[in-house]
């Protein structure tokens, strides 16, 4: 039976590039009815170029200014050829579109001194793509004097919430945050940053074996955590911080990994995987137990979704801790069977829409701002 076609004014794009710096997701999704629906998706990695380009900026250097704006123009035009591939794929015109969301890509993150920075050209996007772009979500969330991160506790809240059911939503991401969902609607969703998810993970693999990532977390699985480096590692100050709070690479990154092994002594590699692994569950688990209590459920969405040996590592810890959860991937149809690649990216068409309906897009219990904004600048087609 065939069924009108949502209006523009439903259809929106999402673009995300996170912090591990291996590609970007598109999604397109409709919001004409109480959840979105994914129309189409599609995905692609950096290029070498891009992703060294991209990871010298994430600290200082010479002619920053001018290397930011040649890969802020790349980068656009990577994701025009994203969206390009997109809209093919669903037989959908950008005429059709009533806007593309677009995060940008994070290069500083230093909301204690007033400012966060994401890459992006969206002036640029709109032009190549012919369709409104909003971009430049987190800078008013900081003006309001918030973390302006993490930003997708509001759609988890619109997409997961249930009353009678205390969930978290965890993102392994590059790095790794919760969304906490209480049973009771009277209390506040809340979220923040838990510290490194996969940034530290991939960092490793693509030194040592020249691989983009752990596949199902197979080579941490053939070595041994190694304790006197996982205690040095849990020792970091800012893992005790109270939420709200927010982190990247400013300070969770390989060179952050190399002075902590330069304490502790030859390590072989593998066990440093494995160890890094035990240090990402640890952490993500600690703070869910510490500041927000024992969840009944843990859906996990994010690239580290796919790395089954660190889920079991999660699973296993709400155990020892006599804590023991019901953990789903966002793939599993009881939550909502979205790929764990794509909620991020329908994450930021949502705010896109919010932007577009004039409707705040953070929450203030989750970011830290004196209250909710309407977060995003607009650039027409």
């Amino acid at each position: 039976v065939a069924t009108a076609a949502p209006p523009m004014g439903d259809r929106f794009i999402g673009l995300m590039s996170g912090t591990s710096l291996d590609g970007a997701d598109a999604v397109l999704a409709s919001f004409d009815g109480d959840r979105p629906s994914l129309v189409a998706a599609a995905s692609a990695p950096f290029d070498r170029d891009l992703r060294q380009r991209l990871a010298e900026l994430q600290r200082s250097g010479d002619d920053e200014l001018h290397r930011a704006a040649v890969a802020a123009n790349l980068l656009v035009d990577f994701q025009a050829r994203l969206v390009e591939k997109l809209l093919a794929e669903a037989a959908i015109g950008a005429a059709d579109i009533a806007a593309i969301g677009s995060h940008g890509q994070t290069v500083r993150h230093r909301p204690e001194l007033g400012y966060t920075i994401q890459l992006n050209a969206p002036a640029r996007l709109a032009e190549a793509t012919r369709i409104a772009v909003v971009g430049d979500f987190r800078s008013r969330d900081v003006a309001a004097g918030g973390q302006g991160a993490p930003l997708v506790p509001a759609f988890h809240d619109a997409l997961y919430r249930s009353a009678g059911v205390h969930r978290v939503v965890v993102n392994l991401g590059g790095m790794s945050n919760v969304t906490d969902l209480p049973a009771s609607s009277e209390s506040p969703v809340r979220g923040w940053d838990c510290g490194p998810g996969n940034v530290l993970l991939d960092g490793w693999i693509a030194r040592h074996r020249c691989r983009p990532f752990d596949d199902a977390g197979a080579w941490g699985e053939s070595g041994s955590v190694d304790a006197a480096l996982l205690a040095v590692l849990l020792d970091e100050p800012w893992l005790a911080v109270t939420p709200p709070k927010s982190t990247g690479r400013d300070l969770f990154d390989l060179p952050w990994l190399d002075a902590r092994l330069g304490e502790v002594g030859a390590v072989r590699a593998a066990d440093v995987q494995a160890t890094l692994a035990a240090f990402t569950a640890t952490v993500v688990v600690d703070s869910i137990l510490r500041d927000a209590g024992a969840p009944d459920e843990l859906i996990v969405c994010g690239g580290g979704a796919h790395n089954t040996a660190l889920l079991r590592s999660i699973a296993s810890r709400f155990d020892e801790a006599g804590r023991p959860v019901t953990l789903r991937t966002s793939a599993d149809p009881a939550a909502g069977g979205f790929a764990p690649e794509h909620v991020e990216a329908l994450a930021f068409a949502w705010l896109a829409k919010r932007c577009l309906d004039g409707l705040p897009g953070n929450l203030p219990a989750a970011t830290g701002a004196r209250g909710p904004r309407i977060l995003g600048a607009i650039h027409q087609r």
